[in-house]
């Protein structure tokens, strides 16, 4: 579990064939002061386990779920990415619960200038905009930001100035693509709503009886 906090930006070092699989070497040196193997790091909101790692970063292993579902494949020798550590009991959540798991990737459609922080607007597939609300929270990259606004297709977001220089993203723009994480509580809805409609079928009646209307 994350909070969607970034604690450091880090750098690819390598990314491909390795140790008998897909790997993902990173260059970090805050995130590495207490790892151990096996631990679990966000890279880029991707939970992800340390497979070896020293003084100067980290290596983790990529499954072929992870490759189809993330921006991670597209990932070379230079690209910054984000950096968190798994949430510890006594730690401050100062963002969301965010568990790590990709629902999938979006696209950076616009970034414009507004005062001193940056609005972007991204482009999702239809089944992620399902659970985005205005206000609502989502992980971009395995940043926790706050909806401003959004659609049918697309949502946007505001980064304020102190974000601007501690996250990855904010160096994206348009066409890049990103990894999204939706707030989980949207998905336990619906899969109760689709549940309890597939026994009652989902009315204004059922809707009003259960508390959502």
């Amino acid at each position: 579990m994350f909070t969607g906090i970034v604690e450091e930006i880090g750098k690819v070092e390598a990314l491909g064939q390795g140790g008998g699989g897909y790997q993902l070497r990173v260059r970090a040196r805050k995130i590495t002061e207490d790892v151990k193997l096996g631990d679990s790091i966000a890279v880029n909101g991707v939970c992800l386990t340390v497979t070896a790692f020293d003084v100067n970063g980290f290596a983790v292993g990529l499954s072929p779920e992870t490759l189809r579902r993330t921006n991670l494949e597209g990932m070379k020798p230079g690209d910054r990415v984000n950096l968190e550590r798994a949430l510890r009991p006594s730690d401050r959540l100062g963002g969301h619960f965010v568990q790590g798991h990709v629902d999938g990737v979006g696209t950076i459609a616009e970034r414009r200038r507004e005062g001193d922080s940056i609005l972007m607007r991204f482009r999702v597939p239809e089944e992620i905009s399902q659970f985005i609300v205005e206000k609502g929270f989502i992980a971009v990259d395995g940043v926790s930001l706050t909806v401003t606004g959004c659609g049918a297709d697309w949502f946007s977001v505001a980064l304020i100035a102190f974000t601007q220089g501690v996250v990855a993203l904010a160096e994206k723009g348009a066409g890049d693509a990103v990894n999204l994480e939706v707030d989980i509580v949207g998905k336990y809805v619906q899969s109760f709503l689709a549940r309890q409609g597939v026994q009652r079928g989902i009315t204004a009646e059922f809707l009003a009886e259960e508390g959502f209307l």
